[in-house]
């Protein structure tokens, strides 16, 4: 985040939102999912920060995403989310 704070992120949360924007073109969201979403993260980590960044809010993965150090001061949640540092663990 802008101010240097850290957080971790279940990557099934991206994929979960990706493959539900995806599910009409499958049987279901599952299909989705484990058809077409996750093989492509898995093949492509980007993906994941490309998904985030570009379809996804801070909304999106506030409530699953873990704060892994403080914050040095008052932060804009959206800012960082669209344009933090994003890194594939």
């Amino acid at each position: 985040m802008p101010d240097g704070s850290l957080y971790d992120v279940p990557i099934i949360a991206i994929a979960l939102h990706r493959a539900k924007e995806y599910a009409d073109e499958f049987s279901s969201v599952e299909v989705s999912l484990h058809e077409d979403t996750l093989p492509l993260f898995e093949n492509n980590p980007y993906q994941i920060q490309d998904w985030a960044a570009g379809n996804m809010n801070w909304s999106d993965v506030a409530e699953q995403a873990k704060r892994i150090t403080r914050p040095k001061s008052r932060l804009d949640f959206q800012e960082g989310w669209v344009n933090g540092e994003k890194k594939v663990v």
